[in-house]
């Protein structure tokens, strides 16, 4: 990651890297350096039974778990590598293009060395938003990013 002269470490921009791998088995598909990152979350509804002879309160056994769409927002790109993967998925002969990959977290003070490391599983891009475009604003080249997902797993690098 970049570092800037005249900023504090505590301000570097981008403090979250994604990856993304080809599914079947190819190499790198594509990244970006991105300011948020949102979805990170995984709910696991309960199924509850009831038992005969057994009065008080049910049994609970764990039921399906979901994941709510990844958001990335305010992000760059090397090439437009993002995009492309979008324009395969949504509009060429790629409908099933699906990625694995990873979101890496970086301290501020240690913007080398990724703190923590969360995996995604079959992503699917649902949603991708450029930014307004002005002669005066200081946009970036990605305002948001939606992935649909199968699973996700937090490892520490």
């Amino acid at each position: 990651m970049a570092e800037y002269a005249d900023t504090p470490r505590e301000f570097i921009p981008f403090r979250f890297r994604v990856a993304l791998y080809d599914g079947r088995g190819g190499g790198l598909l594509c990244r970006g350096a991105f300011s948020e990152v949102s979805g990170l979350e995984a709910t696991m509804a309960p199924k509850a039974l009831k038992e005969g002879g057994r009065n008080w309160g049910e049994v609970q056994l764990a039921g399906p778990t979901t994941f709510p769409p990844i958001i990335l927002k305010r992000g760059i790109t090397e090439v437009a590598d993002l995009w492309n993967w979008f324009d395969m998925s949504t509009r060429q002969a790629n409908y099933a293009l699906r990625v694995s990959g990873t979101i890496d977290v970086f301290h501020p003070a240690k913007p080398d060395r990724p703190l923590l490391r969360w995996r995604i599983t079959n992503a699917v891009p649902t949603k991708f938003k450029g930014p307004d475009l002005s002669a005066t604003a200081n946009q970036v080249a990605i305002e948001e990013l939606q992935l649909a997902h199968e699973g996700l797993e937090l490892e520490r690098p």
